[in-house]
């Protein structure tokens, strides 16, 4: 049954949240060896949510000791995105878990009206404790997604960073109206669907006509990447300045880890700024009154962040700063 559409804000007595612990698993003859370190933790995981909003929807959140020792004085915290209520916010549980044995706790959260477009939503749990591994504290996420991620970078270009020289003004890179030169960059190479090899990736230059969308400004799109490798490699370059941000790496197995990564700006700053590596540099550009600064290297760059060799990733997040334009990422083996 869906949950009841939200008409008031959340009651107290409404929000009463189940306790459920799971008996001990039952003693054998003899003791059971001690777990290893890496499997004694504490484990927290948090089920599924309903995000068809407005509702209210529950969550369990269930915490397992697998540490030799018994686990006490346990309290539950969970919360969602910034914004949503969840009542009770904290929850204490009577009583101590044995090894292998399991507590769950019942909350209510707020979900608001169903965003269009991609939204990923985490969710986070954190457990308090005394005992079973001695760390005090452990922690569970977990991250709902809605909508689709862009099929290719292609979908998600929004800004035209490269002209005519015949027709300057069809673009405007950094705000000003600047844009590179479509002759100067095919004299450095990078021609529509050019192929470009940097820091053990392939990448391929917009494959568009001069003058129409080519480049995505970096504000959080989600985008669709399969493939495995050691690296995911970014081709282009920044604006203003601090073009750095954090890009986020989701695999189909659904986990997801981030790293970080700039570009230098086209026209200043040191070519390596940001650990960046130099891949294309032109004489000049275009301005609104015709090609001009004749002088000037306006310069494209490569950077990466690293990936697990071992999963597949399935999409990307770009990072949520304006001033980082991507022509292109592909993975490196």
């Amino acid at each position: 049954m869906r949950p009841a559409r939200l008409m008031t804000p959340l009651r107290a007595a409404t929000a009463a949240a189940a306790l459920l612990l799971v008996p001990a698993q039952a003693a054998s003859a003899a003791p059971a060896p001690p777990a290893a370190a890496s499997e004694a933790r504490t484990e927290v995981t948090v089920s599924a949510v309903d995000l068809d909003g407005p509702a209210i929807s529950t969550v369990q959140v269930t915490v397992k000791n697998s540490a030799p020792q018994r686990l006490r004085s346990l309290k539950v915290a969970f919360a969602g995105p910034v914004g949503w209520a969840v009542q009770p916010s904290v929850q204490s549980v009577s009583g101590s878990l044995a090894t292998g044995a399991s507590a769950s706790a019942t909350f209510r959260i707020q979900v608001p009206e169903k965003r269009s477009g991609f939204v990923i939503r985490t969710f986070t749990a954190t457990a308090t404790y005394q005992g079973g591994d001695g760390l005090g504290t452990a922690t569970g996420t977990r991250t709902e997604r809605s909508g689709s991620p862009q099929a290719n970078l292609a979908a998600a270009y929004n800004g035209v960073a490269i002209t005519d020289e015949s027709a300057p003004t069809a673009g405007n890179y950094d705000g000003e109206g600047n844009t590179f030169s479509a002759q100067r960059l095919a004299s450095a190479g990078l021609t529509p669907g050019a192929k470009v090899d940097a820091l053990g990736a392939t990448l391929t230059w917009p494959d568009v006509p001069a003058g129409t969308k080519d480049n995505v400004s970096s504000s959080g799109q989600a985008v669709s990447l399969a493939g495995k490798g050691s690296g995911l490699v970014f081709l282009g370059s920044g604006v203003g300045s601090g073009a750095t941000g954090t890009a986020t790496v989701f695999y189909t197995d659904g986990t997801s880890a981030s790293g970080s990564f700039g570009f230098p700006n086209w026209s200043f700053d040191p070519a390596d700024a940001h650990g960046a590596t130099l891949v294309r540099s032109t004489d000049g550009r275009n301005r609104p009154d015709g090609y001009g600064n004749a002088t000037v290297k306006y310069r494209v760059f490569a950077n990466s962040v690293p990936l697990d060799p071992s999963r597949t990733v399935d999409f990307v997040v770009l990072p949520a700063n304006a001033n980082v334009h991507v022509f292109d990422m592909a993975i490196a083996p």
